[in-house]
């Protein structure tokens, strides 16, 4: 059983708190908040004691990892921190806000040998490696392009005085909140972006940008779109087009995969389209992404490729740079 502290108890803290209740694998045994007195009887329901501080829970020895819901900004200083405390570390996307702190942050953790996680839960959900496996045995042939599309109204109930108003903490939009879980995605299912083209515009949210557009180009010659909004009516949808064959992933719950093999022949756009092969798999997203972190532990394994998560700073970095100019940015390589 891995014993963890959750570091931040605004919303999404609580539901990484929730989302591993009864789990055999990951165990809450300590909190650490900037507002202790509105979490008390919170913890006491999950039998979580409140630590004084983040140094606090560093040097805690009954505490085997970090789990940190906190500001972006704070995510690479906090992840180096953790490391040289010796303690597995797993931590909210964005990793970084730019490849400077990120490369930092990565150095610390594997001079201390820990394991480390992102909280990108969607590449660990059952329909995405579903489909990845598809891919990677052909069954969609030679892969055009990808669509992704994200988005929910969380944007429009957050309170007044929320870190997430910031555009400093969450710049281009919804990118920061929600746009990287599309990104890695990609990155998953396609490899290496060379080129992303990113548009953020405000719908509804009335301190600032809300909804975000995104077109990548990558390496291996796919292209991708995608398409995330924290103002507009909650939804999901992953497409990839191939030369044989559609895949999909639907429902925010992702629960739904279907895959329509290509009609062949010259006039295949006038026959009938045949019937998808369909899956449904319900499963906590986050409770996978957060038990397959505590199976790493114990295996002393990585959960993701420490490029992947490089990478997607990179693309991250690429994109704000694109949506404060709004032109194409070259992603950069790593050495860069």
């Amino acid at each position: 059983m891995l014993r963890a502290a959750i570091v931040g108890l605004g919303s999404w803290g609580r539901e990484l708190v929730e989302s591993a209740r009864g789990s055999p694998l990951l165990r809450y045994t300590a909190a650490c908040t900037r507002s202790p007195a509105k979490v008390e009887g919170f913890c006491r329901e999950h039998g979580m004691a409140l630590a004084a501080s983040f140094d606090a829970v560093l040097d805690d020895p009954r505490i085997d990892a970090v789990v940190l819901a906190t500001p972006n900004s704070r995510h690479a200083a906090q992840v180096m921190r953790a490391a040289q405390a010796g303690k597995h570390i797993f931590v909210e996307k964005p990793f970084a806000l730019d490849r400077a702190s990120a490369r930092a942050a990565l150095a610390a953790v594997k001079k201390a040998g820990v394991v480390l996680g992102v909280g990108f839960n969607r590449r660990f959900h059952p329909s995405v490696r579903e489909l990845h496996r598809r891919m990677v045995q052909g069954d969609l042939g030679a892969v055009g392009s990808i669509v992704n599309e994200l988005t929910a109204t969380g944007g429009l109930y957050r309170a007044t005085e929320s870190w997430r108003h910031d555009p400093r903490e969450e710049p281009a939009g919804a990118l920061a909140a929600i746009g990287m879980h599309l990104v890695d995605t990609m990155v998953y299912l396609a490899g290496r972006a060379a080129e992303v083209y990113c548009v953020a515009t405000h719908r509804a949210v009335p301190q600032g940008d809300d909804t975000t557009s995104l077109m990548l180009r990558f390496e291996s010659g796919v292209t991708g779109l995608a398409f995330c909004s924290i103002a507009a009516a909650r939804n999901y949808r992953l497409a990839v087009y191939g030369s044989r064959g559609f895949a999909e992933i639907l429902k925010p719950t992702m629960d739904t995969f279907h895959f329509i093999p290509a009609v062949q022949g010259r006039a295949s756009h006038l026959a009938a389209i045949p019937e998808p092969e369909t899956t449904e798999v319900h499963v906590n997203s986050v409770t996978v992404e957060l038990e397959e972190f505590a199976r790493c532990v114990a295996e002393r394994r990585q959960p993701l490729p420490f490029e992947d998560i490089l990478h997607g700073v990179a693309i991250f970095e690429a994109a704000v740079e694109s949506a404060r100019t709004g032109v194409p940015v070259a992603v950069r390589s790593e050495s860069s």
